[in-house]
């Protein structure tokens, strides 16, 4: 007998994933149509890799009637800037707790709500723009009530006054939350009009665009995290790729030299070549559309796109000009993330927590909901900031790091087998970190 019960969706806590019981996950072997009773407990969230027991029922909420905010004396309402991961959580979040307050949100782009880390993953998906996006900003700022400026600028912020000043104008704020992001840290050696950056949908759909005529040469500049996520999804959707970093093994950063080196092995099993102790000097465009990439040593490297995956910055203008405590990012209070000014929050990639950027999806939601009850004055126990857990979308070999490394720690292995690779590092005694490369174990 059929199933005639309507489909349902299920988000992951740790990341936002959605899964869709009428889409399924065809990549982890769940057909369209598979009812998420029906999935194996072991089975993992395709993006940050925690299983089935993470997710919970996730209904949109019904749409509420949009209030215009007021911009003159009275200056009500709560202004967001930013319309990535943050910025949108921040509203969802407000929202919550009041259906009625004046929300106004600003972005620079079109503000669609897409899930950012899949980015990462979506060339070897087949995936274009029209797939990534989940809810158009139009759609969302509907069914939430919400002001929406969509290209707009902000020029000015004067806390004092209570102003954010946009190119569409001035408005007024009762509160006001900052979930700018971060942009591409790009060396001088990089010109960004020879170079992709892949952090929004708008720089990825660029480079899609370039690569869908069919396999060409690729060189990722950045053996980070997003480096060796990017140059795996580059290889497996058939490109050919060069991935350069300055570290002599990708992941340098997080992991102990014999964990890189498995990670190392798994890429060049990909065809990944891997270029260790490469400093680019320069990018040359040549007449024929390819570019050499020019390493410090005077080797020349030709290929047809380079993507540059050297870190985040964040951007100091707006926060300096208002005065604004910055360290690397906007300091904010670690419990209620309020910036150095009254009633103005920040989240996200573009605040910093004790000097330490925080630029992982994991914490958004929380952070969000501690905001909102800042802001509209609810009791609630504050944001408890903890290293996020990481993991590499990396499916030739998962890695998962629980801590945060330390130089002076000590690396011990706990197991080391063809299948998996177990460590801990330990400082003083205590265990600070703990890493897995490979298939992990689940319980009977």
């Amino acid at each position: 007998m059929s199933d005639e019960r309507a489909w349902k969706q299920y988000i992951c806590r740790a990341c936002g994933l959605i899964y869709d019981e009428e889409e399924g996950d065809p990549d982890s072997g769940l057909a369209p149509g598979t009812r998420f009773e029906d999935i194996p407990d072991d089975w993992e969230c395709p993006l940050c890799g925690v299983t089935k027991a993470d997710f919970e029922p996730f209904e949109k909420r019904e749409p509420v009637e949009a209030v215009a905010i007021e911009s003159g004396p009275r200056r009500t309402g709560v202004v967001v800037v930013g319309a990535g991961l943050a910025g949108w959580a921040a509203v969802e979040a407000l929202r919550d707790l009041d259906r009625e307050l004046p929300i106004t949100l600003v972005t620079a782009c079109d503000g669609d709500r897409y899930h950012k880390p899949e980015l990462s993953v979506a060339l070897s998906r087949g995936l274009d723009i029209a797939g990534l996006v989940k809810e158009s900003a139009v759609e969302a700022a509907s069914r939430l009530g919400v002001q929406l400026l969509v290209r707009t600028f902000v020029t000015g912020l004067s806390p004092a006054q209570r102003r954010l000043r946009t190119t569409r104008g001035t408005l007024g704020y009762t509160g006001l939350v900052l979930a700018l992001g971060a942009t591409p840290a790009l060396p001088a050696a990089l010109a960004p009009q020879h170079c992709w950056r892949v952090n929004d949908l708008a720089g990825w759909g660029g480079l899609q665009r370039r690569l869908s005529d069919g396999p060409v040469r690729v060189a990722v500049v950045g053996g980070g995290m997003i480096g060796c996520e990017l140059a795996e999804d580059l290889a497996r959707a058939g490109h050919a790729v060069s991935l350069l970093d300055r570290h002599r093994y990708p992941l340098a950063s997080l992991l102990p030299e014999n964990a890189g080196h498995r990670l190392l092995e798994n890429q060049r099993s990909l065809g990944i070549a891997f270029r260790a102790e490469a400093q680019v000097a320069a990018i040359e465009p040549l007449a024929s559309g390819e570019r050499a990439v020019v390493l410090e040593d005077g080797e020349r490297l030709v290929v047809d796109q380079v993507v540059a995956a050297t870190g985040l910055v964040t951007e100091p203008r707006l926060a300096r000009q208002a005065g604004l405590d910055f360290e690397h990012g906007i300091r904010v209070d670690p419990h209620t993330l309020q910036t150095s000014a009254p009633d103005v929050f920040a989240l996200g990639d573009c605040i910093t927590i004790d000097d330490a950027p925080c630029r992982f999806i994991e914490p958004l939601a929380r952070q969000a909901e501690a905001i909102a009850h800042a802001l509209l004055g609810r009791a609630h126990p504050g944001y408890a900031h903890a290293a996020p857990v990481v993991r590499l979308k990396t499916r030739g070999l998962p890695i998962t790091l629980h801590g945060r490394p330390v130089p002076e720690g000590e690396w011990v292995i706990l197991n080391d087998g063809p299948q998996a690779l177990q460590m801990e590092q330990r400082l003083g005694g205590e265990v600070v970190a703990t890493l897995q490369i490979g298939a992990a174990r689940h319980a009977a």
